[in-house]
């Protein structure tokens, strides 16, 4: 796949505009046939620039033509461009198009894929809901709306919503959230709106209307996505895709991917069959182990059935806050951190764990731990893992090199070090670190970064200081170091591709988490034992936040219609019993760390783990209440324990994701990131 980037569209819009080239190279044909060209609009979740895979319309165009033996290139126009570019005989085509008659009378469309859904957004206290057979009868349903203003995007609507909403009040405006906007001021009184997208703008882009607006059930209408063509054109092309797309069915291909992507819906348990209880989970090997002892919890538990929804970090982040911001109720269990338990308890969110069984032995948690997951005195979460983050190195590179890891390095030291150990020509680079953007993705190494710097993300009067110096100063190293010493395309590597690469030799220094260190430590690769020493994360100007504080826990949604089944689930994940179990199958060096006193007590986990006192004294010594040299309104490292966060986390990591690229520099994307932070902590109310 190639990836080019040719403007950058404004962020403070809802829909943004991408373009979509693709070049098509068949098995017997050179580089220089002519290609096929095609531009695609962006909508968040379905298709982004800053999305894993770009999102899951555009994996599912790029999975189809790799299977034609073709390969894909990604280009970004605004949306009325991809459309007249198609018309004009400049491209080829676009996507993802909807199946509705004024796009079908001006394109060629494909046979239809998963696609996106309808329903209304109403104000939290408007007394409304929707008759039980609205999606059977949404022409009914909305009939009898009549009177009311209904909010909609001047984007075509999806096939058939013309004809439904002709006669009604509807005011269109150019993008989804500034429909979100007019529905939380009261100036509309619905919004018609793929709930997905609104769960995602909520989250990441008006958090403070979280609670404030509801989705209204049954959803109205689903539709599907097509590839548009330019008439004249598309005989051969739509048959060929046609044909693939039915086969990426049949073969459960396209499912594969709505689930990747998190969009597949959690299927309700039904009077009769067992209890579903479904989990959102992060894409870790720890949770891997987690989903392949969970037959032994099913084995015990015949009345319950799990389902899994196992997803990339800020997918899961995406998901799980959206639906519980919109009340969905698609998860039954989720993983998530101290910063989302304090914030998120409080709004009501969470189903505390009480009365817990005298086996599960509460005491025996790290009291750093419990506590950070305690919020006025009741357990909102339970530990599965905990970490703090270190340096991890090559014994075996260092020592060829004639040099030496100290045992408290600085930042300095790490440039220097990665600088002389990275040589490309062999496949090793000097240095990996999270570039992925999202706020528990790189900006959970850049936290550790700003603070150790001596920077800090807030004055006591909450105004942003992303323009100061010191973040100037760590955003500077940590961009030079990746650009020089970084793997290619570090912009779209978090943590669990880091891990892959020094997992296979491929890095030589690896700043992240502690839980990592059960990951190598005994582990082969396909050159033997991998030789891993590790030392304290780096410090700039000040240990104070150089290195984080994090608890993968899990959690009942308040939302869930079984919470009972998922308690149990939790409890048995995060036991003692839990624990032995993994020893048994994958050794001591492999259970979950940093959550329980027995296990660093044992004597086989410490002979197996090298790593256990470093950890647990890093858990141990990181204050998230004084994160900073400079007095800071908030608690938290590497993530702050404010509901924004999520929002303005992923916003500033989009920007220092597109410095690492090289597509602006450090100064432009901290004065983006200024300007966006201080935007959102006045509308949240923070500082007028």
């Amino acid at each position: 796949m190639l990836f080019r980037r040719t403007h950058r569209p404004g962020r403070h819009i809802a829909v943004l505009a991408v373009g979509l080239s693709i070049v098509c190279l068949s098995a017997t044909a050179a580089d220089d046939r002519k290609a096929l060209r095609l531009a695609v609009v962006e909508q968040e979740p379905y298709a982004g620039e800053s999305l894993p895979r770009l999102g899951y319309a555009p994996e599912v165009v790029r999975t189809l033509f790799e299977r034609l033996g073709e390969r894909v290139e990604f280009v970004f126009y605004p949306p009325e461009r991809a459309q007249s570019l198609t018309e004009s005989g400049a491209v080829d085509g676009w996507l993802p198009a909807g199946g509705d008659p004024e796009l079908a009378a001006r394109f060629a469309l494909s046979t239809g894929f998963p696609g996106g859904r309808l329903g209304l957004l109403k104000r939290a206290e408007m007394p409304l809901s929707l008759p039980a057979d609205a999606a059977d009868a949404p022409a009914k349903a909305l009939a009898g709306l009549d009177g009311r203003r209904i909010g909609a995007t001047r984007a075509a609507l999806p096939e058939g919503v013309a004809d439904l909403v002709e006669g009604l009040a509807v005011e269109k405006v150019a993008t989804d959230l500034q429909n979100l906007d007019k529905l939380a001021y009261g100036r509309v009184d619905l919004v018609l709106m793929d709930p997905y997208v609104a769960a995602d703008l909520l989250a990441l882009r008006r958090p403070h209307l979280i609670g404030r607006l509801e989705v209204l059930k049954p959803y109205l209408l689903r539709s599907d996505f097509h590839l548009g063509v330019a008439r004249g054109r598309a005989d051969a092309l739509l048959s060929r895709v046609d044909a693939e797309l039915a086969a990426m069915r049949a073969d459960g291909t396209l499912a594969a991917i709505v689930a990747r992507h998190g969009l597949a819906a959690a299927l309700s348990p039904e009077r009769g069959e067992r209890t579903r209880v479904t989990i959102g989970t992060v894409d870790n090997p720890d949770m891997a182990t987690m989903q392949r002892l969970s037959s032994e919890f099913e084995a015990a538990n015949p009345d319950i059935t799990l389902s899994w929804r196992v997803l990339d970090e800020g997918t899961l982040r995406r998901r799980v806050l959206g639906d519980l911001a919109l009340k969905e109720g698609r998860f039954d269990v989720v993983t998530l951190g101290p910063n989302e338990v304090q914030t998120w308890s409080r709004n009501g969110w969470l189903r505390a764990f009480e009365g817990l069984d005298p086996d599960y032995d509460v005491g025996d948690l790290l009291p750093a731990v419990r506590d950070s997951l305690t919020v006025e005195e009741r357990l909102q979460a339970l530990p599965f893992y905990g970490e703090s983050s270190m340096t991890y190195y090559r014994r075996d590179l260092l020592r060829a090199a004639g040099l030496s890891m100290p045992a408290h390095p600085t930042h300095r030291d790490i440039e220097s070090l990665a600088a002389q150990l990275d040589d490309p020509a062999r496949g090793v680079h000097g240095l990996c670190l999270r570039g992925k953007p999202g706020w528990g993705e790189n900006m959970a190494f850049i936290g550790t970064l700003i603070h150790s710097f001596g920077g800090r993300w807030f004055d006591l009067q909450w105004r942003p200081q992303l323009d100061s110096p010191a973040w100037r100063e760590a955003i500077d190293w940590y961009v030079r170091v990746m650009q020089g010493y970084g793997p290619p395309d570090a912009a779209s590597n978090g943590y669990t591709e880091s891990l892959a690469l020094f997992r296979s030799g491929r890095c030589a220094i690896w700043i992240d988490a502690t839980v990592a260190a059960g990951q190598l430590f005994g582990r082969a690769t396909d050159g033997g034992q991998l030789e891993v020493g590790f030392a304290d994360a780096p410090v700039a100007v000040t240990e104070r936040g150089a290195h984080w504080l994090w608890t993968w826990a899990l959690a009942v949604p308040s939302t869930s219609r079984v919470g009972d089944a998922a308690a149990r689930f939790a409890t048995w994940a995060t036991s003692k019993a839990y624990i032995e179990r993994v020893a048994q199958v994958q050794g001591w060096v492999a259970v979950p760390p940093g959550t329980r006193r027995s296990t660093y007590q044992r004597p086989a986990y410490r002979q197996a783990a090298p790593f256990a006192d470093f950890v647990r004294s890093a858990l141990e010594t990181a204050d998230v209440r004084r994160p900073s040299v400079d007095p800071v309104p908030y608690q938290g490292i590497q993530v702050l324990s404010i509901p924004e966060y999520p929002a303005i986390g992923h916003q500033v990591g989009v920007e220092i994701a597109e410095a690492l690229a090289g597509r602006q520099s450090v100064a432009q994307a901290l004065a983006r990131a200024q300007r966006l932070v201080s935007k959102q902590m006045r509308d949240s109310g923070y500082v007028r």
